[in-house]
């Protein structure tokens, strides 16, 4: 039986991104073709050819209802700090509503403030 972890495996183009409640913000995490590399329980986002925007682990609970995810980077302003989130997957998309570090887990993905939504296709 092929697991979440499984699935999330490999490359993945960002196609949806917003942060407390504004579509297409700045992004400091992230850019325009920005491909989000999984391997394991590790990440790492950067444009074709560039340095890494961002790049950590992560840890997933497909079990609850919505499904958890944990982001932890290891780089950029929220090194080492646990970011709750939820998440939805297919065979071909992703997505992801994360709270800030002093914020509950978010329960959908109506966003707001501290919270960023990103959704992600294979790449």
């Amino acid at each position: 039986m092929e697991t979440d972890l499984m699935r999330f495996q490999g490359l993945w183009r960002q196609v949806r991104f917003e942060e407390n409640g504004i579509v297409d913000p700045i992004d400091t995490h992230g850019a325009p073709d920005a491909v989000m590399t999984i391997v394991g329980q590790t990440f790492h986002v950067a444009i074709p050819g560039g340095e890494a925007l961002v790049q950590g682990k992560f840890m997933i609970d497909g079990a609850t209802s919505p499904k958890r995810i944990d982001w932890i980077d290891s780089i950029g302003s929220d090194e080492g700090k646990k970011l709750p989130a939820i998440y939805t997957l297919s065979d071909d998309a992703f997505e992801f509503a994360a709270a800030d570090a002093d914020m509950e887990r978010p329960q959908d993905f109506t966003g707001g403030s501290g919270i960023t939504i990103r959704g992600f296709v294979r790449a």
